[in-house]
């Protein structure tokens, strides 16, 4: 198995925000939003943690017109983009951008009756802290939707991985999802951190062959 490698928790220079958003995440933030749809997600309050430049909150705010979506990310760049986003889409309304540590969320208890996250937990060094977070800013009977990278067992099936993802990006993006897929957790990891939860229940899969799912009910 390869070691886990981090990186860096926060892409907050402009260029790397840029970069980040200039690349074609539309396939993988659809069907994200479509599954959390299928697991239960209904329009209510929801928290979407890492949210970058927010092109999933805009598909939430879509596809559940009604809900209140706060959306937190800890790069102001990566907000300064999404706020755009919400403009050119007329959803500024409906989504509010929060500048926030994952780790540290600044909600009361219980506030939420939804939690999703798309590709935070392989930026954290310690992520069973936001996992923590989450679990305590959602409802009893609230759901909790994570979805990431998953981190290979070699590195000839981390390069495939690249390949074929990012076979046509520029070199920049190419190790952008390289170094990801290094930091990213295995789902036997990911298995041990959510275990101590207090859960009415929870699946844990991998649904793609690079992602895990962690689907969960707060008891």
């Amino acid at each position: 198995m390869l070691p886990r490698v981090l990186e860096t928790e926060v892409m907050d220079t402009l260029e790397e925000a840029l970069e980040y958003d200039s690349m074609d995440h539309s396939e993988v933030n659809q069907r994200f939003v479509d599954d959390f749809v299928r697991a239960g997600g209904h329009p209510g309050v929801i928290l979407d943690l890492g949210c970058g430049t927010a092109l999933i909150p805009i598909l939430l705010a879509e596809k559940l017109p009604s809900s209140r979506i706060i959306a937190v990310d800890y790069s102001q760049n990566m907000l300064l983009i999404g706020r755009q986003h919400l403009i050119d889409k007329n959803l500024s309304s409906a989504v509010a951008l929060l500048r926030a540590d994952a780790k540290r969320l600044p909600f009361a208890e219980a506030m939420f009756s939804q939690v999703v996250s798309n590709s935070l937990i392989h930026h954290l060094a310690d992520p069973k802290i936001a996992f923590s977070e989450a679990y305590r800013v959602t409802r009893p009977g609230g759901l909790l939707f994570f979805r990431d990278l998953a981190r290979p067992t070699d590195r000839a099936t981390l390069n495939r991985l690249v390949q074929l993802y990012a076979g046509n990006a520029n070199a920049h993006q190419q190790q952008l999802l390289a170094d990801s897929l290094a930091a990213a957790l295995t789902i036997e990891e990911v298995s041990e951190l959510v275990a101590d939860f207090a859960l009415l229940e929870h699946s844990l899969t991998m649904t793609s062959d690079r992602h895990w799912t962690w689907i969960a009910r707060k008891r």
